[in-house]
């Protein structure tokens, strides 16, 4: 059996242990024989939030699950059962920081919420923007919390709203469509934290800020994931229709491009940095973000087109009366 040193290096034996740990095993096959019957571990910030509820589900088929949240109960007031109550905006990370040894990835969902309401794609007002720079100082936490505790890989929930200065420019023909290698450009402090998380991301894989210690990062700026996307559109609104139709993302869309954020073994960008930005959108006919380097890198094959899924809904929309 060949596998080339990067892949020994950053996925198997990282995975699982350091390369002595290789002298256990008569030889490299029989060690990956082993690891293939163990699930990698990973740890789930804001896990009783929205975006984590969705995909929890899916994604414990493919990893052994830690979460972490501030409450035990979802959005709609359900217990959620083994989450571990730990605040992520605390800045000793010594209070958590044990919880993170022994993972293999982060998948970080977590959200500090505007006391005043609002949710994405708003954030106007100086309260707005203290609520976001707690948001990034969270994220920066648990970032550092995976340098200090030898988590290899970070995958952390950003958003299309880094991107929102374009969509009205996509919307009136002047622009055709956004790609990761854009230049973000948001036009609201959520956006404006989902920018700052990126750009944190990408400091943390180049190392330089920890001693030349990388923590690999992927960004994903997901699109709409509800299912009820169609519901609240009025008939006639084809602007508002066209926009949710190319954002939204199937639950197993999602989860299929979560799992291979964090397995597959090689994300290195042009530069030889482990950071990526993708798009969590589906396979969406109408869709106006690029999804081709998560097709590329990852092998990301989204399964669902919201035509298809919300055909009644759009007839509904354009019907005329």
């Amino acid at each position: 059996m060949e596998i080339d040193a990067f892949t020994i290096d950053h996925f198997q034996v990282s995975r699982y242990g350091r390369p002595d740990r290789l002298a256990q095993f008569p030889d490299f096959s029989a060690f990956i024989r082993y690891t293939a019957q163990m699930k990698p571990k990973l740890i789930v910030t804001g896990a009783c939030g929205v975006i984590a509820q969705r995909v929890i589900p899916g994604l414990s088929h493919h990893f052994e699950l830690t979460l972490l949240d501030v409450r035990s109960t979802d959005f709609y007031g359900n217990q959620v059962s083994g989450v571990r109550h730990v605040d992520l905006l605390d800045p000793d990370r010594t209070a958590y920081r044990a919880l993170f040894r022994g993972h293999d990835a982060l998948l970080h969902c977590g959200f500090l919420r505007p006391t005043g309401g609002g949710g994405a794609g708003t954030g106007h007002g100086p309260d707005r923007f203290e609520t976001e720079l707690g948001n990034v100082r969270m994220t920066w936490n648990v970032m550092q919390a995976c340098v200090e505790a030898d988590v290899r890989r970070a995958v952390i929930v950003s958003s299309n709203h880094a991107g929102d200065f374009y969509e009205p420019l996509i919307h009136s023909g002047d622009v055709f469509g956004v790609t990761p290698e854009m230049a973000p450009a948001s036009d609201n402090y959520y956006g404006w934290a989902k920018i700052s998380y990126e750009a944190l991301g990408l400091l943390m894989a180049i190392g330089r800020q920890n001693d030349g210690k990388v923590l690999e990062n992927v960004q994903l700026r997901i699109g709409a994931p509800r299912d009820n996307v169609m519901d609240s559109i009025e008939v006639g609104d084809i602007t508002r229709m066209r926009r949710e139709l190319g954002a939204y993302i199937s639950a197993r869309d999602e989860v299929q491009l979560i799992e291979k954020s964090i397995t597959t073994p090689d994300i290195r960008n042009e530069y030889g940095v482990p950071f990526q930005i993708f798009y969590g959108i589906s396979g969406n006919s109408t869709r106006f973000w690029d999804i081709s380097n998560a097709k590329r890198v990852i092998g990301y094959e989204p399964e669902d087109d919201s035509i298809v899924l919300f055909r009644d809904q759009i007839a509904r929309i354009t019907a005329r009366g």
